[in-house]
């Protein structure tokens, strides 16, 4: 699901930006770790919410709880292949 929230200035998912760090699914929880392209990112409320819609209509996920992390800092590295195809960057 994470693969269908596009941020709305960049045609590329969040999952091939490199934006999310990390998904733990406990019980009936899926906690997410995710990262913003900038940290002033004006879609940033946008982007979480989307997140927590769509991963939450999943079967079995009760609650979404997205924290927003800095740490590491987001570059264009953590793209993948596709992502950077997509934007130029190959």
């Amino acid at each position: 699901m994470l693969k269908t929230v596009y941020d709305p200035e960049i045609p590329v998912n969040i999952y091939d930006l490199g934006l999310i760090y990390k998904v733990d699914i406990e019980d009936d929880v899926c906690r997410i770790d995710m990262t913003l392209t900038a940290p002033s990112c004006p879609a940033a409320d946008f982007l979480v919410e989307d997140v927590r819609q769509k991963v939450g209509s999943v079967d079995g996920i009760k609650d979404v709880e997205v924290n927003i992390v800095f740490e590491p800092e987001w570059d264009k590295d953590m793209m993948s292949e596709e992502a950077k195809l997509e934007l130029g960057f190959l």
